[in-house]
């Protein structure tokens, strides 16, 4: 779904930025980059659909001109293409005017959206609105948008599916469901997290033959993770090396019942190269955890004062994994974080962070894993509200607590600097939807950082391990997939 892409993403506003250097300051006309975008579309309806009829849906604006541009295409190709004109003639201007009367002298069959009222072969193509929207999706687009989802046939949008936001990925009511996105100049960010993956369907990405020059005028807000340049971080180990080298993790979890939290927390971090790996938790899951893995240590704890001795072995810490939020948590909570060393926060230990009578203090060496209702308690606001910009609220967390912050959820964001572009997570699959996938992460994330990886490295590649190790475990299917399979691909990964 990804390959081949770029690297860099951008918001709408740095786009069009991109489109305006492009135009002014290299002279390239804007019909020129139109007719370009056209040929781009144009080009994958042949090689995917060929000989099928084209419906091109167009607006008014320059995504509607992209539009006009791919109907002459077809229309000179001797294709069967018609266009359904939801802006009528008289409201393009421009490059968009051009385009149509290109179209126009090439003899394409077009009708106005009031004269459409089904779809029952070959192709769609959506040139509706593109990267202008701002607000709610007006009538009669909004119809058109219905049409276009209702049909049943394959639907390709030109630059971004109509109604999607561009910035955060979020769709208005109603968005075209697009099979294939073509887009141009830059990624769109919101193309990449939420619900944004869902409709946008298949990327392909065209830049339109600009200068790459262009490109270093303006700083990405977001970068797609590429998880073979993160591997560097894990060099290969001397010959004389000994478990001491690679740091000792300490997980402090497993309120009753909950045992299996730590259980996968603590073996990941195994599988990702720790030297030794401790387990606090309550006394009744010690056997199961010595008995599922003998490797491991463990320690049953009935209050926090017994987890001093384990703190003092400890060079990182992993707090949270089934931790609950019991008087036993809290003890175990605060007596960890006092100690200042490197800690992974998830789950319930994020969750007692808004405990006021903790009163617990945030460190920059903190690393934290919060999905979208954590991050809402953390923020003081509602999941919805997180997920309504995700961008933004990582953001936020990351200027609250100061530490790197992981925004999970499909399209995952990690923030590790204020003026750094956000990474994107483009890996994992449906499959992950399952207990126990947060807590192999945190295992990865604090096996990473017992090797010595800084905390601003670590989560990023660990996060892109976690993703990439679920997808390689999919093979056999992503219904049934299981936290515990992703053991064997991430041992793998974690020896490039």
């Amino acid at each position: 779904m990804f390959q081949h892409l770029p690297v860099p993403l951008y918001t709408a506003q740095q786009v069009r930025e991109l489109d305006r250097i492009a135009i002014q300051d290299w002279g390239i006309p804007g019909i020129k980059l139109m007719k370009r975008a056209g040929y781009a579309v144009f080009q994958q309806l042949i090689s995917r659909w060929p000989g099928v009829p084209i419906t091109i849906f167009c607006g008014a604006g320059n995504n509607g001109g992209d539009g006009y541009i791919v109907a002459a295409l077809a229309a000179e190709s001797r294709l069967s293409v018609s266009v359904v004109q939801v802006a009528f003639a008289d409201k393009l201007s421009g490059d968009a005017r051009q385009a149509y009367e290109y179209a126009k002298q090439a003899g394409v069959v077009m009708r106005p959206f009031s004269e459409c009222s089904n779809l029952d072969t070959g192709v769609v193509v959506d040139a509706l609105l593109g990267t202008g929207l701002n607000g709610q999706v007006r009538e009669p687009y909004a119809q058109a948008i219905r049409l276009i989802n209702r049909c049943g046939l394959p639907v390709v949008a030109v630059d971004i599916p109509s109604g999607l936001s561009c910035d955060t990925g979020v769709p208005a009511d109603p968005t075209v469901s697009a099979e294939l996105t073509v887009t141009f100049i830059g990624l769109k960010q919101g193309l990449f997290t939420g619900e944004g993956r869902v409709f946008a369907g298949e990327l392909v990405f065209s830049d339109l033959r600009v200068p790459q020059t262009l490109y270093q005028q303006i700083q990405p807000s977001g970068m797609r993770l590429e998880l073979d340049e993160l591997l560097v971080a894990l060099p290969e180990r001397r010959r004389d090396a000994y478990k001491g080298d690679f740091g000792h993790v300490l997980v402090v979890g497993g309120e009753l019942g909950f045992g299996g939290a730590v259980a996968m927390t603590a073996e990941a971090a195994l599988r990702t190269g720790a030297g030794l790996v401790t387990v606090a938790t309550r006394p009744e899951h010690v056997s199961m955890l010595l008995s599922r893995r003998p490797e491991l240590m463990a320690r049953g704890l009935t209050s926090g004062r017994q987890l001093q001795p384990l703190l003092n072995s400890a060079t990182v810490l992993v707090i949270g994994p089934g931790l609950g939020r019991t008087p036993w948590s809290e003890q175990l909570l605060q007596q960890a974080l006092a100690t200042g060393l490197p800690t992974v926060l998830d789950a319930d230990g994020l969750n007692l962070l808004n405990n006021e009578r903790l009163n617990i203090t945030p460190a920059d060496n903190w690393v934290m894993t919060p999905h979208p209702g954590e991050a809402a308690r953390l923020l003081g606001m509602t999941t919805s509200e997180v997920q309504r910009d995700r961008f933004a609220a990582v953001r936020a967390l990351h200027q609250k607590f100061h530490c790197p912050v992981l925004l999970k959820g499909v399209g995952s964001l990690v923030c590790t600097a204020d003026d750094q572009p956000i990474i994107v997570c483009c890996g994992g699959n449906p499959g992950m939807a399952s207990g126990g996938m947060g807590d192999v992460l945190s295992g990865i994330i604090g096996g990473l950082l017992a090797q010595g990886i800084p905390g601003e490295e670590a989560l990023p590649l660990a996060v892109g391990l976690h993703a990439e190790a679920a997808d390689r475990a999919s093979v056999d299917g992503e219904r049934g997939l299981l936290a515990t399979d992703l053991f064997g691909p991430l041992r793998r990964l974690v020896n490039p």
